[in-house]
């Protein structure tokens, strides 16, 4: 079983990514350089670091996408 709290964070770190990137396309604009001092600082450094991790753990969630895809084939 996952940790709840884990995926939760995952999650609103991924869209706090998607929400910046959709930001930096449209407007040009990186509001997490913004809010913490350049791209450089070491807190948007690490920030950036946590939204690239917490990304590559919700490419586990395709597991339980298909798992529970799989489940409502069956019980139809």
């Amino acid at each position: 079983m996952r940790s709840r709290p884990l995926l939760w964070t995952a999650l609103t770190l991924v869209i706090i990514g998607a929400i910046n990137w959709g930001l930096i396309g449209f407007f040009q604009f990186d509001l997490v350089a913004a809010l913490f001092g350049g791209m450089s600082s070491w807190i948007s450094r690490i920030l950036y670091a946590l939204i690239g991790l917490a990304g590559l753990y919700c490419l586990t969630l395709y597991s339980e996408v298909g798992d529970r895809d799989e489940t409502i084939v069956r019980n139809s």
